[in-house]
């Protein structure tokens, strides 16, 4: 079968490589130069199913009334007139902002991680692929007794849903990472996944779409996507700046631009852009950078050790497309690493970056077919692209190819936004 991947970020060149070894003929299609060069050039570098609790929670509403006002704020909504996509958005968020809700999505949302985590060791067994990667697991810290005790509540349900997640004390955080030693007395304690990874998500991706290419999928650069042509209860074609290109099946795997693409055909995808920021130093040098990747929740602030580099990436911004750095946030984000690891490295030559992560109001990822039988969706992951990429991928994989995924794929598809779907 021909397929046509329609993204070469992290999750589309992930689904085309299992595409590949299914035995399909697989194109790629991405504006840029290469692979991964938007949301999966810089990110936060972790693969964290213990990331999985999501944004829309009966503490979130309270907690964006506390930030009005501060550039520095962990979220940030630009609420405007003539940005009727954030206030559709918007609504759908709160109306997930109940217990029942949250714990509903954080179930699809773990389901989907912990499987695709078991997905990434299995690839990187087949091909060796090596991307700065580190096995140490994850530690969240706290310093706030609120955030520590809704920490230790998450904990307990993750743990219900199979997530080996555990509950420290401060000092068993300075004992798995001693860089956190300088601070140890403002920690309350903290949760540790010892099996969830970190490393360089674009180094992955670029490596992927070589091994990739390696087996036979093409990959069509510099291509901008127009459309979709539809007809009857199939897509039929689709529109490139280079004229109109056709296959047997479609994937939709566009991150936060996949609603324009979907628009005029009637299809409102409730996936709106949250810019974060991320700075990468060197640690050359550094006598206390920390090896293991290390959460501060308080901040919403992630840090991963790539090598001789730390990054630290966070914040969310719902202000639009655009992707431009606002120094205000970017400053305030290499002010609060420093704050937590003052000896890690150069500061001073932090490279500062900002990328848009396609999120949806219920924080779950959207995976599975549309309206039309030969038209598949992959996107909506949020903050946890790479962490789902490979499950995600391999489900999307299965159902082109006409087989049952591996795991129950119940409230994952676009059809839970409605009956149009």
């Amino acid at each position: 079968m021909r397929v046509a991947v329609l993204g070469a970020g992290v999750v589309g060149v992930t689904t085309a490589w299992y595409l590949a070894r299914d035995g399909h003929e697989v194109t790629v299609f991405d504006r840029q130069a290469a692979a991964g060069l938007e949301t999966s050039f810089a990110n936060g570098g972790q693969v964290s199913a213990a990331h999985a609790e999501p944004w829309a929670n009966p503490q979130t509403p309270r907690k964006v009334l506390k930030w009005l006002g501060r550039a520095d704020a962990p979220l940030v909504f630009r609420w405007r007139r003539w940005d009727p996509a954030l206030w559709a958005w918007g609504l759908r968020f709160l109306r997930n902002c109940t217990t029942a809700r949250a714990e509903r999505n954080l179930e699809r949302t773990l389901r989907v991680a912990l499987y695709s985590r078991r997905m990434l060791a299995a690839l990187r067994q087949e091909t060796g692929i090596e991307y700065d990667q580190r096995r140490e697991g994850i530690l969240h810290v706290y310093r706030d007794a609120g955030e520590f005790a809704a920490a230790r509540h998450a904990t307990e349900v993750m743990t219900r849903h199979g997530l080996d997640r555990r509950v420290l004390s401060a000092d068993e955080c300075v004992q798995v990472e001693p860089a956190l030693a300088p601070v140890r007395k403002r920690l309350l304690g903290g949760t540790y996944s010892p099996d969830d990874e970190s490393g360089d998500a674009h180094m992955f991706t670029s490596r992927l779409a070589a091994l990739a290419s390696e087996n036979g999928v093409r990959f069509r650069y510099g291509t901008r996507i127009v459309g979709l042509a539809p007809a009857g209860d199939a897509i039929e074609g689709m529109v490139t700046d280079a004229g109109t290109e056709r296959a047997d099946a479609y994937v939709v795997a566009l991150g936060s631009f996949s609603p324009f693409l979907l628009r005029p055909l009637g299809l409102r995808l409730p996936v709106y852009p949250a810019k974060g920021y991320s700075g990468t130093i060197s640690t050359r040098g550094a006598a206390h950078a920390p090896t293991v990747s290390v959460t501060d929740d308080e901040n919403k602030i992630v840090y991963s050790r790539l090598g001789e580099r730390l990054r630290f990436a966070g914040t969310a911004e719902l202000a639009g497309w655009d992707a431009s750095l606002t120094e205000a946030r970017a400053a305030a984000l290499v002010r609060k690493a420093r704050e937590l690891f003052p000896e890690a490295g150069d500061y001073g030559g932090a490279e500062l970056w900002a990328g848009l992560r396609p999120v949806t109001p219920d924080s779950v990822p959207i995976i599975g077919r549309g309206r039309w039988r030969n038209l598949f969706l992959n996107t909506g992951h949020g903050t946890l692209g790479w962490t789902m990429s490979c499950g995600s991928a391999r489900i999307v994989a299965d159902l082109v190819t006409g087989r049952a995924p591996a795991i129950e794929v119940e409230g994952l598809g676009p059809e839970r936004f409605g009956r149009r779907w």
